[in-house]
């Protein structure tokens, strides 16, 4: 073996050690304290949890297939271990909330882009009735109504990277006021009240500032955004947001007068509640009304299959919130493809019309892809939705231990960008698997395919990017 073969499996040595060691100095010197209880430490078995997250296939990722895959397992540890110790997840939950914060902050100043707080909710289906919170609702897993738990969940975003920080298992009605119901899957005597899922995200959103969590703005779905007591909180908090909304919500183009209407002939009641004057449309009838030159045509970011282009528009609203008789003015953000599909986008900000420029108003509505590429990952890659667990404890335990080892693979990603930009989460778990469990031989000859999978892809990128350039040349002339 001569000196530069000799030089470069060394380093890829040194790569396995580097990994190894910073799984064990995380658990070690960061989270053990989460995890003891009076006098028994468990963090061996936590390593192991997450050794078993991350070793385990998508449907697989339950204690049973841990026991098998990951040396010196046991089930009934991981059992008592998952659904019935009493260590710290609160505590775990908020310290990795503050990692991620400090990590994605060292992120914003590589890549000089805003980072996002996006709340999002997830459903993990289930069957029978004892899991805690399950019941039929709309899952958007399956795209309809189906028996399911669904959790609300928090994640920080920053250019192309993203982790979940926060969740909270969303508990309806049929669960609340069912107190046996709540007793038998140990849901603790505060918690068996009924919040909204927009209620658990507005906590969460003051949870992970008091936790220290730093972001820019704050994003989600029409399901936020639509929701009065939500936006208002963050309005009442000076937190700076863009929430998409749907395309039946109401707007006024010039601000109203709000009055109290004349009573119209001589039955009925008299009106006593007062109503905006003047003419309010739904967002879509106001976006078919634009023409060409009420749109910006924008390059978002790159993606794999060139620019991501949009046309953007943006203006200032008032919108009126009948049940609570509020007037609120809002930035309104409408964005489409420019493709034969044209998928629209609607979002509401409290930031000014100017404060922001249509650049910036349009990366902030976009971000919430990444999420949802996040959750993906934390399902197909770490187990997010195959536990095997019925009650509350069980359910915060599984959760707090995916965003561990969903931010442990996410800093390495973002340590390794420079050397390996295309590393998936796939990528970076299969490393992971060979690094603990694989031979030096076996991580180089992975480090290899991979590079090799990786040079294809950008070639493929590259293409796409020269096709696009030449369509624009083509278009010019």
């Amino acid at each position: 073996m001569n000196n530069s073969q000799s030089d470069k499996k060394n380093c890829v040595n040194s790569k396995k050690l580097l990994i190894i060691s910073r799984l064990s100095e995380k658990f070690v010197s960061c989270y053990c304290k989460f995890f003891k209880v009076y006098r028994k430490d468990n963090t061996p078995t936590a390593v192991k949890y997450v050794q078993g997250l991350i070793v385990c296939e998508k449907g697989k990722a339950n204690m049973e297939r841990m026991e098998e895959e990951i040396p010196d397992s046991e089930y009934r540890l991981y059992q008592h271990f998952i659904s019935n110790s009493k260590w710290d997840y609160k505590g775990l939950i908020s310290r990795l909330a503050y990692d991620a914060s400090a990590l994605f902050e060292e992120n914003k100043l590589r890549t000089g882009k805003p980072t996002g707080y996006i709340i999002d909710e997830s459903a993990h289906l289930k069957k029978g009735d004892k899991s805690v919170g399950v019941t039929n609702q709309y899952a958007g897993v399956a795209g309809k109504i189906d028996n399911c738990q669904v959790g609300v969940y928090a994640s920080l975003v920053n250019a192309t990277r993203a982790t979940i920080i926060n969740a909270k298992l969303f508990l309806p009605k049929s669960w609340t006021e069912d107190k046996q119901r709540c007793v038998k899957a140990d849901i603790p005597k505060e918690s068996r009240k009924f919040q909204t899922k927009p209620q658990l995200a507005l906590s969460m959103v003051d949870e992970d500032i008091a936790n220290g969590v730093k972001f820019d703005w704050i994003g989600g779905d029409g399901l936020y955004g639509h929701n009065f007591d939500l936006t208002s909180g963050l309005d009442d908090r000076e937190l700076f947001f863009v929430l998409d909304v749907h395309k039946d919500e109401r707007i006024y183009l010039q601000k109203p007068d709000i009055k109290i209407p004349p009573k119209k002939g001589t039955k009925g009641r008299t009106p006593f509640r007062p109503q905006p004057e003047g003419d309010c449309m739904r967002l879509d009838k106001y976006k078919d009304g634009l023409s060409e030159s009420d749109w910006t045509k924008i390059k978002v970011r790159k993606t794999a299959k060139g620019w991501l282009k949009l046309k953007v528009h943006k203006v200032k609203v008032w919108v009126w919130n009948q049940e609570h008789e509020v007037l609120k003015q809002r930035t309104l953000i409408i964005s489409k493809t420019i493709d034969k599909k044209s998928e629209v986008k609607y979002s509401f900000s409290n930031g000014e019309l100017d404060e922001y420029s249509i650049n910036d108003y349009a990366y902030f509505q976009a971000q919430r892809y990444w999420v949802e590429r996040t959750f993906d990952d934390a399902k197909n890659e770490l187990g997010l939705s195959d536990y095997q667990i019925r009650k509350w404890t069980g359910w915060y335990h599984h959760n707090s231990l995916v965003i561990m080892a969903s931010l442990f693979l996410t800093r390495e990603k973002i340590s390794n960008e420079k050397e390996l930009p295309l590393m998936s989460m796939r990528d970076a778990r299969i490393l992971m698997i060979v690094s603990m469990f694989g031979t030096p031989e076996q991580h180089e000859e992975r480090i290899k395919q991979m590079a090799k999978r990786h040079k294809k892809r950008q070639q493929d990128i590259d293409r796409r990017f020269r096709y696009q350039e030449i369509e624009e040349i083509l278009l010019k002339s």
